[in-house]
């Protein structure tokens, strides 16, 4: 494109001094935005500084600047000269077609006298202001483009000249370096944020145990995620089904239960690897009908060997920006330590469990050994007072006094009792598989026989825990409503690497062991986990189902 070689208007050619103070005071206008642009941190600074600098630079009215996406259309669009209250009347920012669409296919300096008679111009939108002539760089980063700088509406009308061109260029030069500086800081800020979110979670669960502990895990990454809903699920089942155990942000419809079906594949794969999986669109983790509802949607696993702790999803709303690659690193962190906090609050509770027990049972061998005695040899002596009284009344007071010591040392047994009891069934698996027994067979008119074999209360997990326990109380269940048995025995074992429950009785059998649902599900749990379910029904020997599912492996066995 051919350039006047004069000013416009002007009759005569400007002289050397002239040109040169015009020339001095360009490359003073350059370095002028060249640091401005590098005082800010921020990359939404930089970004609009720039801008703002390149408009003033080259005289233009309108600047804009738009970073390239994943997909190489715009992910943004930085204005400068258009009024809020204008903007919002435009509509929708631009996305990359047209003329703006040529500098992103085609990296390189264009000037144009008129926008509207490119051949790649589609016009513009209602409401948009009036612009001609354009001038368009590229903003690179090394060697890969990040997004490109348009200017439109010289002032007074001029075409931009190729001097502006040169100092766009040398603008855009300075503003990658400055873009690249500020894309660093920005980073190391989130970063800073998302360890702080494990700070808080590691000292909340020091000084609260685990109660609330997955609550607050998923109600700390809401925020630092600048998502819109994060929920912990339990692993998911043979269907993909899983259930919320903890959940934080909005509550959308489809959401408000307590199960939620999953993509089973990706669910596995977060499960097994520990690596979070992203999605352009939650309807592709959630399926379309609840996943429409929301944008972008990440999967992670809050475990160190497995989903101990359960899996993290994180959901954002509709039009918003997919997680980034950094995002993903830092949830990945952020899980894993959010895990070993959970495991370490959890070993701390159980160990003040275990001197809560020690103690209970320190009293009630002292009220066994000391008080009960005491009270039993006053309760003898007081008796013995009987021949030594010569009221008619006294035998009657001296029975009335052992009445009430033997009253006390009833009540004493019983408390020593419950002391005992209840020392040993507070949140341990053991005493809830003997709860869960003794709740489903209260019709019957005899006890089950349980034999626990192995460590269960500290092999066993937590997710498979639950597990367990819904096999024995579906087992016993079948038993107790079906069979008719009059003997039960219950069989449950962690060793050799496996946990298993092996449930027998002498009843009449269940029938056509197909059609019956609870033992389909005992053998979705197995398959879910791994593990084999096999049922022997026989209306004369009873019948015999045994459940098994290996065990992860411990710390040493890893290590190892």
């Amino acid at each position: 494109m051919d350039e006047p070689r004069h000013d416009r208007g002007s009759a005569h050619p400007p002289s050397s001094s002239h040109q040169a103070r015009a020339v001095d005071d360009k490359l003073q206008g350059l370095l002028d935005a060249v640091m401005s642009i590098t005082e800010e941190l921020s990359l939404e600074g930089v970004l609009q500084g720039i801008v703002h600098a390149a408009c003033q630079l080259v005289d233009a009215r309108y600047g804009a600047l738009g970073v390239i996406g994943d997909s190489k259309g715009l992910s943004h669009f930085v204005t400068e000269g258009i009024e809020p209250d204008l903007e919002k009347l435009i509509g929708p920012l631009p996305t990359g077609h047209g003329v703006l669409g040529m500098l992103i296919r085609d990296p390189r300096p264009l000037r144009l006298p008129n926008l509207h008679d490119h051949p790649a111009s589609d016009g513009f939108p209602a409401h948009h202001p009036p612009m001609q002539t354009f001038l368009g760089v590229p903003i690179r980063i090394r060697d890969l483009v990040f997004g490109n700088l348009y200017l439109t509406e010289k002032s007074g009308g001029l075409m931009f000249t190729a001097e502006d061109e040169e100092l766009a260029v040398a603008l855009a030069g300075a503003a990658g370096v400055a873009i690249e500086n500020a894309k660093l800081f920005d980073e190391a800020k989130l970063r800073t944020r998302w360890l702080e979110a494990a700070r808080l979670v590691a000292v909340r669960m020091m000084g609260d145990g685990t109660g609330s502990g997955r609550q607050f895990v998923a109600q700390t990454v809401l925020g630092v995620s600048d998502s819109e809903v994060a929920l912990i699920c339990s692993p998911p089942d043979a269907t993909g089904q899983v259930r919320i155990l903890a959940r934080a942000g909005s509550q959308r419809p489809g959401l408000a239960g307590n199960l939620l079906d999953l993509d089973v594949e990706a669910a596995r794969l977060v499960q097994s690897t520990g690596n979070p999986l992203v999605f352009e669109e939650a309807a592709v983790l959630l399926g379309e009908h609840l996943g429409r509802q929301h944008g972008p949607a990440l999967l992670g696993r809050v475990g160190t060997g497995g989903a101990e702790h359960g899996l993290l999803v994180l959901l954002r709303g509709r039009h918003h920006e997919p997680f980034s690659a950094l995002v993903v690193e830092m949830v990945a962190v952020y899980c894993t330590q959010s895990a070993l906090a959970l495991e370490l609050a959890g070993a701390r509770q159980a160990r003040e469990q275990l001197m809560l027990y020690a103690e209970r049972d320190r009293i009630a061998q002292d009220l066994h050994d000391v008080v009960i005695q005491r009270l039993f040899a006053a309760g003898l002596n007081v008796q013995s007072l009987g021949r030594f009284a010569t009221d008619p009344g006294g035998p009657e007071r001296i029975r009335a006094i052992t009445d009430e010591l033997d009253a006390a040392i009833k009540e004493l047994r019983d408390t020593i009792y419950s002391l005992r009891a209840s020392g040993g069934e507070i949140d341990l698996l053991s005493s809830r598989l003997l709860s869960a027994v003794r709740k489903v067979s209260a019709p019957l008119d005899f006890a089950p026989r349980i034999v626990l074999s192995g460590p269960i209360d500290s092999l066993v997990p937590q997710w498979l825990s639950e597990q367990l326990i819904a096999v024995v109380s579906e087992g016993v269940s079948n038993a107790v409503r079906h069979a008719g048995a009059r003997h039960i025995d219950v069989l449950i074992s962690a060793a050799d690497g496996q946990a298993s429950v092996h449930v027998i009785d002498d009843g009449c059998g269940v029938g056509d062991p197909a059609g019956r649902s609870g033992l389909a599900n005992m053998e979705s749990r197995a398959h879910s986990h791994h593990g084999v379910f096999q049922v022997e029904n026989n209306a004369v020997r009873g019948t015999s189902f045994r459940w098994q599912v290996p065990l992860p492996p411990s710390p040493g066995d890893r290590l190892g």
